[in-house]
């Protein structure tokens, strides 16, 4: 079993009366890119100032890399990389300076961190910038800049917190696909802190929704799905041939209920010539066998798997009822 990184235990955080985290328990494994998935002023930032140490609790534990962040917030920050949203540099050093000062403040050589500088510029893409001065960087040169300046630590774990804003999409992409690969390659631990559901649902393993300061759930998107949709995770949309469509209501109604006894059909309407089938589990290849063994002239099939974007809504459309 995967050794944890980061492990809250019922973590509370007050300010005066307002509870801004609210019993939080969380596990984030090693080599893991986990989501914190939840809208502006729903208490993430405050979570990953709380596991930097750069805020203490009201109530409840952190762990980082088996390290309390409450009583030693130094070794967790030698441990770990943070990138904020709008991550700051010296404008008037070079891209390559920032990152060797950098290394210089984590304790290695000038010659070593030199060397790892212009190693990781090469790797965030950044190799032609090197001795431009940073204040000339676009936004999304910035986060790149960023990304190398936290991995020149040697991290074990690397928190990122809203780290696209501002930058143009095909920015977003390259920057994105840049955190899977290093992750992959370093077999570090990502915890990205977003509100930004496609962005979540491209690279993590795994999605903690987070809402008024309370994790509403967590899981891959799969496991997500069949827990908020229990009743029909999955839609099955059935299109019949021309001819089908002017058949008579006994041969549909028949047909219907044909396609009840599969294992797995939980609901069926049928509109013009398209049979909407509410599935527990994908039976679509039960479900086309069924249509054509019947003489129905079978004209499509769509598979619909509830993504993110449905999660997310259902959850925060009905959020006092998750609570």
């Amino acid at each position: 079993m995967a050794e944890n990184i980061i492990e809250l235990v019922d973590l509370v955080k007050k300010y005066g009366e307002h509870t801004v985290v609210d019993h939080l328990n969380l596990t984030i494994r090693k080599g893991e890119i986990f989501g914190l998935l939840g809208p502006n002023g729903a208490g993430k930032s405050t979570t990953i100032l709380m596991l930097l140490g750069l805020t203490e609790p009201t109530s409840g534990s952190i762990r980082v890399c088996g390290i309390n962040s409450t009583y030693n917030p130094i070794e967790v920050k030698r441990r770990t990389g943070y990138l904020p949203e709008d991550v700051g540099f010296y404008g008037d050093l070079t891209g390559l300076e920032n990152l060797i000062y950098t290394g210089r403040l984590n304790r290695l050589s000038t010659k070593d961190a030199a060397g790892k500088a212009e190693e990781l510029l090469h790797r965030v893409g950044l190799s032609d910038a090197r001795n431009k001065k940073a204040g000339t960087y676009s936004r999304g040169m910035r986060q790149r800049l960023g990304f190398a300046d936290v991995l020149i630590k040697n991290p074990d774990v690397i928190i990122l917190d809203e780290p696209t804003l501002g930058i143009d999409p095909n920015g977003v992409r390259e920057f994105l696909d840049m955190i899977v690969q290093l992750s992959r390659e370093e077999g570090l631990t990502v915890l990205l802190s977003s509100h930004h559901l496609h962005q979540i649902q491209k690279i993590c393993d795994r999605v903690g929704l987070f809402v008024n300061g309370k994790l509403l759930a967590e899981g891959n998107i799969q496991a997500l799905s069949q827990k908020l949709f229990s009743n029909e995770p999955l839609l099955v949309d059935v299109g019949v041939s021309g001819e089908a469509t002017g058949r008579k209501r006994s041969d549909n109604d028949k047909l219907q209920d044909t396609l009840r006894t599969i294992d797995g059909v939980i609901n069926i309407n049928c509109d013009n010539g398209v049979y909407h089938i509410g599935c527990s589990r994908d039976v679509t290849s039960e479900i086309a066998k069924t249509v054509v063994a019947s003489g129905t002239g079978l004209n499509f099939l769509n598979k619909k798997e509830y993504g993110l974007d449905e999660i997310y809504q259902r959850y925060f459309e009905g959020g006092k009822d998750h609570e």
